[in-house]
């Protein structure tokens, strides 16, 4: 762990961290391991890197589906996954790669479709936003991949914890504490702590990690006290936002975390009335399509 991320979240003591470790977070798998040690290189072989995912065939074709995606907005159809690394490019490519694996990471927990659809279509209107918000910094692919791996310590803690499900139900439902306050009432952890770790290990830069801890923190996202980076403040206010316009759109999934950070993340993303309700309708295919 980085000095900065220390400072930025509550430190752990070896008997804490083994304890969170023993909570079944999944290892990072070997093909992601391999594929981020070469694409981290000064001069990353392209030909390794697809013999890499190629080597996996379900891996290959979700890669390619995800290049096909309207939100990369190819203007020609990807076929291979030499083309679809050429395209999207070491980066893009390797966040879509550890994306794509963590929705396999957890065979043994049941009945988690409608976990990884919300995620997904978080991710992709946080990608969106990004590009509508122009704010110097926040990149929609870091936009897009915080929202897929912002709640990944739930599948944890369900997988973990028999009646995990009641307690995040609690947590959804309460409109004066902190949503990992009632995890920490009767669990020896929260998701957001469980998220980072997995996230750190699975070699997502530190910006990233620090938000996923932090993104129902909200001191963390509006004291100048709190030595949070302002990219990381910023992913967690646009996955916040992407979250209450699908939610609004919708009517699923129903939380009470934007009225307890909704305002933070408005003034984060220097967001005013009018360009809040510009943002709800133009929003509104973008859901629809987020599929």
């Amino acid at each position: 762990m980085s000095e900065n991320l220390q400072d930025a979240a509550t430190p752990l003591d070896g008997l804490f961290e083994r304890a969170i470790m023993d909570l079944g977070i999944p290892p990072c798998p070997g093909i992601l391991d391999r594929f981020m040690a070469e694409a981290g290189k000064d001069e990353p072989d392209y030909k390794r890197l697809v013999g890499i995912i190629g080597a996996d065939v379900a891996l290959s074709a979700s890669l390619i589906k995800t290049a096909n995606s309207p939100y990369f907005g190819m203007r020609q159809r990807v076929r291979s996954v030499n083309e679809a690394l050429a395209i999207l490019g070491l980066k893009a490519s390797s966040r879509a790669v550890a994306g794509i694996i963590l929705r396999n990471a957890f065979p043994h927990v049941l009945n988690l479709e409608r976990f990884w659809d919300a995620s997904a279509r978080i991710a992709r209107v946080s990608g969106w936003l990004a590009q509508q918000l122009l704010i110097a910094g926040l990149l929609a692919e870091d936009a897009y991949t915080f929202g897929l791996f912002r709640d990944c310590g739930i599948p944890v803690l369900l997988g973990r914890f028999a009646r995990y499900g009641e307690t995040l139900a609690a947590a959804n439902q309460d409109s004066v504490l902190g949503f990992t306050e009632i995890e920490e009432m009767q669990l020896p952890t929260n998701h957001a702590m469980v998220g980072c770790i997995l996230a750190q290990s699975w070699w997502l830069p530190e910006e990233i990690c620090l938000a996923i801890r932090n993104h129902h923190d909200v001191t963390a996202l509006e004291s100048a006290e709190f030595e949070l980076p302002m990219l990381s403040r910023r992913l967690i206010a646009t996955s916040q936002f992407a979250e209450h316009i699908v939610q609004r759109q919708l009517g699923l999934s129903l939380t009470e975390e934007w009225s307890k950070l909704g305002m933070v993340c408005l003034r984060l993303l220097e967001i005013d009335e009018a360009r809040l309700e510009d943002l709800y309708v133009k929003a509104v295919p973008i859901v629809s399509a987020a599929e």
